[in-house]
């Protein structure tokens, strides 16, 4: 007979319970670290992910929700956490590599420096493999605007062409022929090789390259007829029927570029307008595509501003149908200049025209270069053939009406 009592069975449901709480109070985990990992939520607290493949790999979840890629060693009896970048602009393989190469530096810390510099030749490294250094070190200096587009340009252009070659086996003649290669997209070259010029500049300081070695120096980029289009006063008149034609259907699209049409502000500038920055009679936008800017209010410009409800739960001006992301004003656009007859006007044309009415005016360049934010002055010169127009017009009514007082024909 048996004397421990009877024997309990535990219930399936406590045992879940239990687990949930054991795992709710965790303040880390081990898992394959990837992209999914990286967009899970952890509410309220502070959280690691430690990767099973690569030891010392992480992500940090912060309480507040921000997350950032680490590589975590003990060095010289130190223990030793760096920081590699955030997601989404560090991806998790990109982050990976970068750990990766970090730990290698760590084991041959300590090694003869013979012996250490024969094995770690920095200018030995790979095109692809450096550009995820300078991604990790230099990205976080870019505007978001700015490090979205490079991001395509780095990883995918360059990382395509240049790949493959040692940071330091990279040649004149190679951008050369990759020039030649994009003739066809002569746009896209002349955006992308700064910034390959810069990533060499960068190797030049890390020691990758030789100083003053910058292939891209002196390689001409190619050259473009600048197309500007100027809305007429017809044209204006058709575009002003078609917004009130649309007004019902996307009334907040319509008051959108109405104020791109009275202040002249750039496309990302109104869309991603907040009201903590109407501060009237002036927009004090904090980043613009030349930094802090000031957009001064005229009172149509006012007008369009008080018309809008302010929306506290999302504090955008012109936010989305949802109400989370401000609007897509392209999609309305496209439609709305069909429905005007101008299939060739770009939302940015209004800006060109702005500066047009401005100089027909009477206003001077450097009050326009003033009112559009322009951080150089040889930006606004590309006007300046309207002002030459606007006063060439003038000296021919006035002449004209010399003409008319002496008796002369006109």
């Amino acid at each position: 007979m048996s004397t421990n009592g009877p024997v309990v069975t535990p219930n399936p449901v406590e045992i879940l319970k239990t687990t949930r709480r054991y795992r709710s109070n965790r303040t880390s985990e081990k898992v394959r670290l990837d992209g999914n990992i990286a967009r899970r939520k952890i509410k309220g607290k502070e959280f690691f992910w430690w990767d099973t493949e690569l030891p010392g790999f992480g992500l940090r979840v912060f309480a507040g929700g921000s997350r950032s890629w680490f590589v975590q060693f003990r060095q010289r009896g130190k223990q030793m956490r760096i920081t590699l970048g955030r997601p989404p602009e560090v991806r998790a393989e990109e982050a990976r590599t970068l750990a990766r190469a970090q730990l290698a530096k760590v084991m041959l810390d300590g090694l003869p420096v013979a012996q250490k510099a024969k094995r770690d030749n920095p200018g030995a490294t790979l095109f692809r493999d450096f550009a995820l250094r300078f991604w990790a070190d230099y990205s976080r200096h870019w505007k978001p605007s700015t490090r979205k587009g490079n991001r395509a340009r780095i990883f995918k252009d360059l990382t395509d062409i240049f790949g493959h070659l040692r940071v330091d086996a990279i040649r004149k003649a190679d951008v050369l022929r990759w020039r030649d290669s994009w003739a066809g997209r002569s746009g896209a070259f002349n955006r992308t090789i700064p910034i390959l010029s810069v990533m060499m500049g960068y190797a030049e300081q890390l020691g990758m390259r030789p100083r003053g070695s910058n292939p891209c120096r002196g390689t001409p980029r190619y050259k473009r007829k600048l197309v500007d289009r100027f809305l007429s006063a017809r044209e204006f008149n058709r575009l002003a029927a078609s917004l009130r034609d649309f007004e019902e259907t996307n009334p907040i699209a319509v008051q959108a570029i109405r104020l791109l049409i009275y202040t002249g502000a750039r496309h990302g500038e109104v869309v991603g307008l907040r009201w903590e920055w109407v501060q009237p009679p002036r927009l004090m936008l904090p980043d613009s595509k030349t930094g802090a800017k000031i957009v001064y209010l005229n009172r149509q410009a006012q007008a369009v501003l008080d018309a809008m409800p302010n929306r506290a739960d999302t504090g955008l001006v012109f936010p989305s149908v949802r109400g989370d992301k401000p609007i897509a004003l392209s999609p309305v656009w496209l439609e709305m200049r069909r429905h005007a007859a101008l299939p060739d006007v770009r939302l940015h044309d209004l800006r060109h025209s702005f500066a047009s009415i401005a100089i027909a005016d009477g206003i001077s360049l450097v009050v326009i270069g003033k009112l559009l934010g322009h951080a150089l002055a040889e930006t606004t010169e590309r006007y300046a053939h309207l002002a030459d127009e606007a006063i060439a017009d003038a000296a021919k009514r006035i002449s004209g009406s010399l003409a008319r007082h002496l008796g002369l024909a006109a």
